[in-house]
């Protein structure tokens, strides 16, 4: 069992509350909106469906991965400023590839048990729509031949260590583990199933918050706001979730010479997540009930060609660090960043699947690279109290090779 990785434990971290966008598709009703005001966006919902104020907060810290607008040098400032967050209270950037959202949570909780604030506000944010097409080498001018302009949402899935795109890595992980296009398809068709299940059930209305076209005021400063797409006036759900049958799946073409396609590989979406991360004392001071208590997290790193199986290596490390086993762990948040990937962990632990992504994953939900990791984490939390469950575990794979996973537990089991 895996004991090495970066280990984190908390006594007094707690996870008080939360919201999120809905996700939308690439290109689709939040495409001309900057990560930055999805961020705010998330943010001023986490503190109006907690009731907590943004006067308390000692800390922001904010993930995003792709710059997707020209002032995102200052993402973190201004989703605390325009959330309505002190001015005088700093805020930072973390940058984990897909572990971000997690890797925010983390440090968040570090900085709630050295007694450096009693509140965070933490934020992931993401746009895909509005990946730059970049030059990198036209900054001394142009030699002879057309400028070298690419896609960057497209060359950021290569690995050049190891020469993979991202969706290499899970077919290498599907040859490894002799996983068949049909058993991925099979899995896509579960996640998609399971979150059209948890979206007519009203259970991601839990963390959802509308999204319509708003102004952001900061009194001395400009505006900003969220404008949707075309006419648009709300976007309430996730786009991407619908109904999937094996046989529509089985009709798309791979993406990657073998079982991984465009149906049952991670959504391309926009969206963004926010959560409040306090102490217990705080929290009873506010008459704040948790959602979570935030126990422990581990990174770790992998081999580059087989990133996909970072979170196996992330939760024996975690369950080995917190004394912890598999079978007390009640529920799993995994990010399905490809099919084969998140089928790959689960059969290398052997991990019960009725536990895993019970309310469907990113296959269906979608991957909004910074934002993923708080959705994950939030989820599972509101799941354990849906279900009275006790443990629960969020994790992700990351791209470069790692994998990152966290451990909280229902308030509800903490005496």
């Amino acid at each position: 069992m895996a004991t090495e990785g970066l280990f984190s434990s908390w006594n007094n971290s707690w996870l008080l509350d939360g919201a999120r966008t809905p996700f939308a598709d690439y290109t689709g009703a939040l495409s001309g909106i900057s990560p930055t005001d999805l961020g705010i966006k998330a943010a001023k919902s986490a503190f109006a469906k907690s009731g907590l104020s943004p006067d308390d907060v000692g800390t922001v810290i904010a993930g995003n991965m792709a710059q997707a607008s020209f002032d995102a040098y200052m993402l973190p400032r201004h989703i605390g400023l325009y959330s309505g967050v002190p001015q005088s209270t700093p805020a930072h950037m973390v940058q984990r590839v897909c572990g971000t959202g997690i890797e925010v949570i983390m440090q968040a909780s570090d900085a709630i048990e050295q007694g450096r604030a009693n509140l965070a506000l933490c934020v992931g944010t993401e746009s895909m729509s509005r990946n730059p097409v970049a030059s990198y080498s036209t900054r001394t001018g142009f030699r002879m031949g057309a400028p070298e302009f690419k896609d960057f949402l497209w060359e950021a899935l290569l690995d050049p260590s190891c020469g993979c795109t991202m969706g290499d890595t899970a077919e290498n992980l599907a040859k490894k583990y002799n996983i068949t296009r049909e058993m991925v398809d099979e899995f896509a068709v579960r996640s998609f199933a399971r979150a059209v299940a948890a979206q007519a059930a009203g259970y991601f209305d839990g963390e959802i918050v509308p999204v319509t076209n708003e102004t952001f005021e900061l009194a001395g400063h400009k505006n900003r706001g969220t404008k949707l797409h075309g006419k648009m006036a709300e976007l309430a759900v996730d786009t991407h979730v619908r109904v999937s049958t094996l046989e529509a799946l089985a009709k798309i073409r791979p993406a990657f010479g073998g079982v991984q396609t465009g149906g049952n590989s991670s959504a391309v979406v926009d969206g963004a997540a926010a959560a409040l991360v306090g102490s217990l004392s705080y929290a009873k001071s506010k008459n704040k009930a948790p959602l979570a208590r935030i126990i422990g997290g581990v990174s770790i790193g992998v081999e580059p060609k087989y990133m996909g199986i970072g979170p196996v290596p992330a939760i024996q490390a975690l369950l080995a660090r917190t004394g912890l086993n598999l079978d007390q762990i009640d529920r799993f948040e995994i990010n399905e960043a490809f099919g084969a990937q998140c089928l790959a962990c689960a059969l290398e632990m052997g991990l019960d699947q009725d536990k895993l992504n019970v309310n469907g994953g990113a296959v269906a939900i979608g991957h909004p690279l910074g934002a993923t990791g708080i959705r994950l984490t939030l989820t599972v939390a509101r799941e354990l109290k849906r279900s009275g469950k006790r443990y629960g575990i969020s994790s992700a794979c990351i791209g470069g090779g790692q994998g990152i996973a966290l451990l909280v537990e229902n308030a509800d089991f903490v005496k």
